[in-house]
């Protein structure tokens, strides 16, 4: 069986003991750690990084490996435990730390483990510092004398400091929430969100015998695909609808991406989440959003009646967050269900997220299926096609001159407006393939402009007038 390991600016990501092994996490953990003592020497301060993880069967070892390898570096090491992504990220600025380690693969599934670096700010590397600690890696020139060996370590929990910024937030009102006396119902598939929202809930005034939770042990035994699609939530879409609840929240494994699940068991999923919360922060303060190329319009309509403008980043999370630092956005957030409030940090955030959402229907004293029902409404059918050995930038840049007449946008592949609809087209890092994003007011234009561009790329790849570099 051939070894799966993912090595890139985003992170180091691999399949636990096929190809993620431990001498390759000790490897990424070295390099990083090297960085984190080259930024601590040019500060004048001590290395500190903190290190948290996902509730994975292989988290504890790999969080083992990786704080010996800091530790032996002569860097300090706080160990988070089980957290989400987004309390670490909050921890590393808590502590004014060197940086942090979240051990955790997102969405994929439970075999699966990864390294996400943090910098100083709690934020992901840049694409410039992640190539760095890359290039130390490969190098095999990660190898230092330690400053004092070994480095400290101790635990600390951040939890309860993250909820009590949440709290702390000017338009965090505990007692609204609390006389609204919803019913809330979480999916937490079996990971670190089963600690986190539940405490956050019973915190906002939610009565804890109206808090149900689905998959809320911290075991990492995924009780279903871990990504929090409508298509692996129908048990919490039925559990809302039969306990009469007024919300559902679903997680992902690291707790930084939130879908929304209506009374009624009407699934708004992920793409209305940063939607809702714009909504909220635009009734109590104006200013920019920002969000990447793949999220819904229904982002710019919103904001086209409040009178707000929205930027466009390509997608990732720390080019969203270097918009929104760009542009002074007060919110922002990607349309997988990340909510990102720069008065909490800049990290998408399902905790904030949920905070804000409960707040909003608070406010407006108006359910999730009746802000739905007058939201806008689009259709997002994601796709993907094979290019065989093409290079994708060649395809895509061919489609570009194709489609010029049209509003298009080349900063991440090829996004291509139409004035009822559009289309982002993106290579991948891992596959042969080039992914097919369409949005359309209805499922049958999505699907047909979908369609129609899956064919363009297929007849592209096979075409040979069409240069392959």
């Amino acid at each position: 069986m051939s070894k799966t390991l993912i090595a890139s600016v985003s992170g180091i990501r691999g399949i636990f003991g096929n190809g993620l092994d431990p001498d390759v996490l000790a490897r990424y953990a070295g390099a990083y750690g090297v960085w984190c003592l080259r930024r601590a020497a040019s500060a004048g301060r001590d290395p500190l990084v903190v290190v948290g993880r996902d509730a994975r069967v292989s988290g504890e070892v790999c969080a083992s490996v990786v704080i010996a390898t800091l530790r032996s570096a002569g860097i300090d090491v706080v160990d988070t435990g089980l957290a989400t992504t987004p309390t670490v990220e909050m921890a590393v600025t808590a502590l004014s730390a060197s940086g942090g380690i979240v051990l955790s693969a997102s969405h994929n599934p439970p075999e699966w483990n990864a390294l996400k670096l943090l910098n100083e700010k709690g934020e992901f590397l840049s694409p410039e510092e992640g190539k760095e600690v890359l290039r130390l890696a490969e190098s095999g020139k990660a190898d230092v004398a330690p400053r004092d060996f070994p480095g400290g370590y101790r635990q600390e929990d951040f939890l309860a400091y993250h909820i009590d910024r949440i709290l702390a937030l000017e338009y965090i009102d505990v007692e609204a929430i609390a006389r609204k006396d919803f019913s809330v119902v979480i999916d937490a598939v079996n990971s670190v969100g089963g600690i986190a929202l539940p405490a956050l809930l019973k915190r906002l005034g939610v009565r804890e015998e109206r808090i149900h939770c689905l998959h809320c042990e911290p075991t990492g035994l995924f009780a279903h695909p871990a990504e929090p699609l409508k298509e692996h939530l129908f048990e919490l879409i039925e559990t809302v609808a039969a306990m009469d609840a007024d919300a559902g929240f679903a997680v992902d494994p690291d707790a930084d991406r939130l879908a929304l699940v209506a009374d009624g068991g009407t699934y708004m999923g992920e793409e209305l989440t940063q939607v809702i919360a714009a909504e909220f922060m635009w009734r109590i303060r104006p200013g920019p959003f920002a969000t990447n190329l793949s999220s819904s319009r229904a982002i710019d309509d919103v904001a086209a009646s409040f009178g707000q403008q929205v930027f466009r980043s390509p997608v990732g999370e720390i080019h969203v967050v270097k918009k929104m630092q760009e542009v002074g956005a007060v919110l922002g957030g990607e349309g997988n269900g990340g909510v990102i409030l720069p008065d909490l940090h800049y990290g998408r955030d399902a905790l904030v997220g949920a905070a804000l959402v409960l707040q909003h229907m608070a406010n407006c004293s108006e359910s999730l299926s009746a802000m739905k029902a007058r939201l806008p409404k689009y259709v997002l059918s994601k796709n993907k096609a094979p290019v065989g050995e093409r290079d994708p930038g060649i395809l895509l840049a061919t489609l570009a001159e194709r489609y010029r007449e049209y509003d298009t946008n080349t900063i991440d592949g090829l996004k291509i407006d139409f004035e009822d609809a559009w289309v982002h087209l993106r290579r991948s890092n891992t596959e042969p393939i080039v992914r097919i994003y369409a949005e359309a007011p209805s499922q049958e234009r999505a699907y047909e402009l979908a369609a129609r561009f899956i064919a363009e790329i297929e007849t592209a790849a096979n075409d040979s007038s069409v240069s392959s570099g």
